[in-house]
């Protein structure tokens, strides 16, 4: 188990909850049955992705059985993110609030996982079960990674766990490691407005609903997919430890170069430490992403970047030429 305090969940609370997030989020939530989860994006009325989810819908609580769906974002983003949501609810029946609910990682030893989850944990991506030590939700993983799980809870449930499973030591940086070797992409306070969702591989991964009503950006997002104008894609790659000479985060939002181009070509769109390197997912041209000439981050001559494979195919009509 690992604390991801990088992580922080809203809550959307009410009648009208399910209907208020269809109609701002890339998601189809009506859909949303309460036993999976999945990736949700949140964008302005330019189709720029402002936040990143991963979202489920609460299972009735006969106690207070007022419906409840829960979003999981970036810390640094949550605040912000739930007062620009709460200046459209208008006569909406839904309250937006930012819980003091702890995230955390698993992986591997799935049996003591699951002794001290008091239950079967799921086994399949997205797939989510309440336990009497929270809320599980299995995370997708590379195809050589170790099975992970999304938890969510609160304080007292976190310290019984990571007492019965032990805590990770550094584990926020290899579980965000994980995040980028799967091609999960986060919003954060830097990539903010930068993205349509197609450009960090969301419709690939599920985040996105062509068959849905209207959101912000919509239209943009619609276009981009149906006329396949998006010439750009979200690429996982890896830098030399003793090249990157900087904390890992400060490489977020750095731009990529090709070489020989003083024009960047894209940007770092996420980045962690991982064992004697820097695993980073950076948004690309797909003529650069996908071209044999090397890509630098950060300047013309920073950092060579090493492809890596991601566990999904850049299919489509978007990735052609």
């Amino acid at each position: 188990m690992v604390p991801l305090d990088h992580l922080t969940v809203i809550e959307a609370k009410g009648a009208d909850a399910a209907d208020f997030l269809q109609s701002q989020l890339t998601q189809d939530v009506a859909k949303l049955d309460p036993d999976h989860a999945c990736l949700a994006g949140y964008c302005t009325a330019k189709g720029r992705m402002l936040a990143s989810a991963l979202l489920w819908r609460a299972r009735p609580d006969p106690a207070d059985p007022v419906p409840r769906l829960l979003l999981v974002v970036d810390a640094g983003l949550a605040a912000a993110l739930q007062k620009r949501l709460s200046m459209f609810v208008l006569r909406a029946k839904v309250k937006l609030a930012v819980t003091p609910l702890k995230v955390a990682g698993a992986w591997g030893g799935a049996e003591t996982l699951q002794s001290a989850a008091g239950g079967p944990l799921p086994t399949t991506d997205w797939v989510r079960a309440d336990l009497p030590s929270g809320s599980w939700i299995a995370a997708p993983r590379a195809d050589a990674g170790p099975a992970r799980w999304w938890w969510i809870g609160d304080d007292g449930q976190l310290a019984a766990l990571t007492q019965a499973a032990g805590i990770a030591h550094g584990g926020a940086d290899a579980w965000r490691a994980a995040d980028i070797a799967a091609g999960i992409p986060w919003i954060t306070a830097a990539t903010q407005d930068l993205f349509v969702p197609q450009m960090v591989n969301f419709e690939l991964i599920g985040g996105v609903s062509f068959t849905k009503g209207c959101y912000p950006g919509q239209e943009v997002v619609a276009r981009s997919h149906y006329l396949g104008k998006v010439k750009r894609r979200t690429f996982h790659g890896r830098l030399a430890q003793a090249d990157a000479q900087a904390d890992a985060q400060a490489l977020v939002a750095a731009d990529v170069f090709q070489e020989g181009d003083e024009q960047p070509c894209g940007r770092i769109v996420n980045a962690a430490p991982d064992g004697d390197g820097v695993a980073i997912l950076y948004e690309s041209t797909l003529a650069a992403g996908q071209g044999e000439l090397p890509l630098h981050a950060g300047s013309p001559i920073g950092p060579v970047i090493a492809p890596q494979a991601l566990p999904y195919a850049l299919a489509g009509n978007n990735a052609q030429g």
